[in-house]
């Protein structure tokens, strides 16, 4: 029976860190997408497989919770495994800890099945039965992520910006995870100095391409200040094509 959870090391490099000497929340978000691309070839659902059946992958959702910013030279354990089914999503779930066993933090993903001719969205069951089966043993410490409400429309708004080459992936759509760069690039320097992100979720509801011209919205949760909401909208047909929320905190001062 294939491993129905993975395990892998990620070294944290120099130009993983952010300005505040810790890897910075697109990285950590790469780690996991790497990581989910690699157990889904060896459980025989990657994407040479699902492109067989003429269908693909599309991350939908994506909820991380953070206790611990690792710094340079520092090694991170992510664990992944599926965790069933929900409705049209297949669900994958990750545990990030340091070397030692002290936790960095969890998160829960939802995907969709995509049929590459039709577009039309594909039953996970039908194709990914192992992940009804043992591939739930494992129980998770986090939420499934969920749908987000878009930011306020007296939110402000970033200069506009198109999307780049080194933007894309292989299938020539914006990569995953520079949405999550594209919108912590909306912050000021000192905000960053002074605050980390202790919880990100994201919702992709359409895809940006080479040369789309873009704004980020974004607006703070009246109920909580801690929280920013980010739309990211294509300026062509004003269409929001992903929602972020990030929760920020200041981290504590240790006194000498």
């Amino acid at each position: 029976m294939a491993t129905q959870q993975l395990e892998k090391e990620y070294y944290v490099h120099v130009y993983e860190m952010g300005p505040d000497g810790r890897v910075n929340l697109h990285s950590l978000f790469n780690y996991m997408q790497d990581i989910a691309s690699e157990h889904a070839v060896i459980l025989g659902y990657g994407r040479d497989d699902l492109l067989k059946q003429n269908h693909f992958w599309v991350l939908s959702r994506m909820y991380a919770r953070l206790t611990s910013w690792p710094s340079w030279n520092e090694t991170i354990i992510v664990s992944t495994w599926p965790s069933g089914v929900d409705k049209l999503f297949a669900m994958r779930n990750y545990e990030l800890m340091y070397k030692d066993g002290r936790k960095i933090g969890s998160a829960s993903s939802s995907w969709l099945i995509i049929d590459r001719t039709t577009k039309r969205i594909q039953r996970p069951d039908e194709f990914l039965q192992k992940y009804n089966r043992e591939n739930q043993y494992v129980a998770s410490s986090i939420r499934n992520p969920e749908k987000l409400q878009e930011s306020s429309e007296n939110g402000q708004y970033s200069p506009l910006f198109r999307v780049k080459i080194n933007d894309l992936d292989i299938n020539l759509h914006t990569n995953n995870v520079n949405y999550i760069k594209w919108v912590t690039d909306t912050y000021g320097l000192n905000f960053i100095l002074n605050h980390r992100a202790c919880s990100a979720e994201i919702n992709y509801l359409a895809e940006a391409i080479f040369g789309d011209e873009i704004a980020i919205r974004t607006s703070s949760d009246e109920a909580d200040g801690r929280y920013f909401n980010h739309s990211v909208i294509r300026k062509s047909d004003k269409k929001e094509i992903c929602r972020v929320r990030i929760e920020w905190e200041e981290p504590e001062i240790k006194q000498i």
